[in-house]
C-alpha cells in the first residue's frame, strides 16, 4: 500500500501547523503536553477553554458524515483528519476533553439518532461547549457489557424515563455536561435484549452523584457515577435497540484517534530512549529496538484499516496490539532507570500531594497496567476475533 500523503494533504499540514502555533499561546501554552489517558486531572480549566478555541477554529467534527460546515465544522477527508491529528500530537497540543462527544457520541447520533437529536447536540459539541462522558461499565459488567443492571423505568406521572444504577471507570464525569448511558428498559430482560441508549444531563442535583476513584498513582481521572431516579429525556435508536447502538459506537472508537494515540506513544518511547543513552545493556537495547519496530508496524496497520482494508476483527486486533505494546513500554521505562525507579524523584517531600512523588516513568508503568483491561480486555478481544472472524465455536457460558 502507498502510505504517503498527496499535495492537498501537505498543504493542509502547513495550515494546521500554522494555526496551532498561532493559537498555542497565553493560557493555552500552559496546557501544552497536559491531559490524556492517565493525566486527565492536568490543566482541566485551560483545556476546557482550549476546546472552545478549537471550536471557533472549526477543527471539531472534521470526520462527521454531514455536509461541510453544517454544524460550524470543517469537513476533512480521511487522510486530512490523519494530517491534523499528526500535527496536533507533534506540537503536544492539550489533551482533548471533548473527544468523547466528538469521536463517539456525535458519529453515533449521525448513524442512529434523529435529525432533531443531531441538531440539538452536534452544534454544542462542534463549538467545544458541550462535553460528554460514557456510561457503559458497571461493577460486574465491564468487558461483559451485556450484564449491565442499571435500569430506566417510565414514570407514570410524566412519562419520562428515570435512571437508577451505578456506572464505574467513567472518564471526565466531573467535567461532563451530558452522559450517554446504556440501561435496561425492558422489565425482566437479560443480556443483549431490553437495553436502551439514553442521553442524560449530568446537572441533576440529588439524582446524580460523581465520586472520584483514587488510584495508586495518586490521580483520580476515573469516577463512579450513581444515578438515583435521574431523568433521561432522549433515547437513541429506539427503546430496546441499545445493544445495536452501543456496539456501533464501540466500532467507532478505533478510528483516526488510534493514530493520534500512537504519536503520543512515539513521544513516550523517545523519552525512554533518551533515558537509556549511555547504558550498555544489550538486552534492554534489543527490547527498545523491538518496541520501535512494533510501533511502526502498528502505524501501518492502522493506516491499512482506515483505508478500508481491515476486516471485522480489525478493531480488536488494534486493541490487542497497542494495549500490550504500551504495557511493555511502561515496564521498559522503569527498567531503564534501574534502582532509581523504586524511589520518588528528588523534589518530592513529605506533605506534598502523593502524585508529585512519582516521576514520568513510574506513572507510565502504573497506568499502563490497565491498558490490557479497559476498552475491552484482551480476553474479550480474543473471543471476538475467534468467534466473529475465525468462526470458532462460541465460548460456553
Amino acid at each position: 500500500m502507498d502510505f504517503s500523503f498527496d499535495a492537498e494533504d501537505e498543504e493542509l499540514r502547513g495550515l494546521a501547523r500554522a494555526w496551532l502555533e498561532e493559537h498555542l499561546t497565553g493560557p493555552y501554552a500552559r496546557a501544552v503536553g497536559l491531559g490524556g489517558p492517565g493525566s486527565e486531572h492536568e490543566g482541566a480549566p485551560d483545556r476546557r477553554a482550549w476546546e472552545r478555541e478549537l471550536g471557533r477554529g472549526g477543527w471539531i467534527g472534521q470526520g462527521w458524515e454531514v455536509p461541510d460546515g453544517a454544524y460550524g465544522q470543517r469537513r476533512l477527508s480521511l487522510t486530512g483528519q490523519v494530517v491534523w491529528a499528526e500535527e496536533y500530537a507533534a506540537l503536544r497540543a492539550p489533551g482533548r476533553v471533548g473527544h468523547i462527544g466528538e469521536n463517539l457520541l456525535a458519529p453515533t447520533l449521525i448513524a442512529y439518532g434523529t435529525r432533531e437529536q443531531c441538531d440539538r447536540h452536534l452544534p454544542g459539541i462542534a463549538r467545544g461547549e458541550e462535553l460528554w462522558c460514557q456510561g457503559y461499565s458497571e461493577p460486574g459488567a465491564g468487558s461483559d457489557l451485556a450484564a449491565v443492571r442499571t435500569t430506566a423505568v417510565r414514570d407514570a406521572a410524566d412519562g419520562l424515563l428515570r435512571v437508577t444504577g451505578q456506572k464505574i471507570w467513567t472518564s471526565l464525569a466531573r467535567e461532563a455536561d451530558w452522559c450517554f448511558v446504556l440501561a435496561r428498559t425492558g422489565a425482566g430482560s437479560r443480556r443483549h435484549r431490553g437495553l436502551s441508549f439514553l442521553l442524560v444531563r449530568m446537572d441533576q442535583p440529588g439524582r446524580i452523584e460523581v465520586r472520584p476513584i483514587r488510584q495508586m498513582s495518586g490521580t483520580s481521572e476515573f469516577n463512579e457515577v450513581f444515578f438515583d431516579g435521574a431523568v433521561a429525556r432522549e433515547v437513541v435508536g429506539g427503546e430496546g435497540n441499545g445493544w445495536t447502538v452501543a456496539m456501533g459506537l464501540l466500532a467507532l472508537e478505533r478510528g483516526v484517534s488510534t493514530l493520534v494515540q500512537q504519536i503520543g506513544f512515539a513521544a513516550e518511547l523517545e523519552r525512554v530512549l533518551a533515558a537509556y543513552a549511555g547504558c550498555a545493556d544489550p538486552v534492554l537495547r534489543d527490547r527498545l529496538v523491538r518496541q520501535w519496530a512494533e510501533l511502526r508496524t502498528m502505524r501501518w496497520n492502522a493506516l491499512r484499516t482506515l483505508g478500508g482494508r481491515g476486516d471485522a476483527g480489525a478493531p480488536s486486533v488494534a486493541k490487542l496490539l497497542w494495549g500490550a505494546w504500551h504495557r511493555r513500554l511502561g515496564e521498559l521505562a522503569v527498567e531503564v532507570r534501574g534502582a532509581a525507579a523504586t524511589a520518588g524523584p528528588a523534589h518530592w517531600a513529605p506533605g506534598l500531594p502523593y502524585e508529585l512523588g512519582l516521576d514520568e516513568a513510574q506513572r507510565l508503568f502504573l497506568f499502563t497496567r490497565a491498558d490490557t483491561i479497559y476498552g475491552g480486555s484482551d480476553e474479550i478481544q480474543r473471543n471476538i476475533i475467534a468467534e466473529r472472524v475465525l468462526g470458532l465455536p462460541k465460548e460456553s457460558r
